[in-house]
C-alpha cells in the first residue's frame, strides 16, 4: 500500500483533494474492469462472431 501512496503522490493528481483523487481512481477502476470484462467476452464468445467486411 506504501507503493501504491507513494505512485499516487508523485503523480499529477497528488495535489488535488483526497475527494477528487478518490473519484478519478474510482473512474480509472471501473474503465479497467469494463474493458476486462469485454475481454471475456470476447474470448469466450469470439467463436460465435461473424466478421464482414465492405470491400
Amino acid at each position: 500500500m506504501d507503493v501504491i501512496n507513494e505512485i499516487i503522490s508523485q503523480s499529477a493528481i497528488g495535489s488535488l483533494s483526497k475527494g477528487l483523487k478518490s473519484l478519478i481512481l474510482s473512474v480509472f477502476s471501473s474503465i479497467v474492469i469494463t474493458l476486462f470484462v469485454m475481454l471475456l467476452a470476447l474470448i469466450i464468445n469470439g467463436g460465435s462472431l461473424h466478421f464482414s467486411f465492405g470491400y
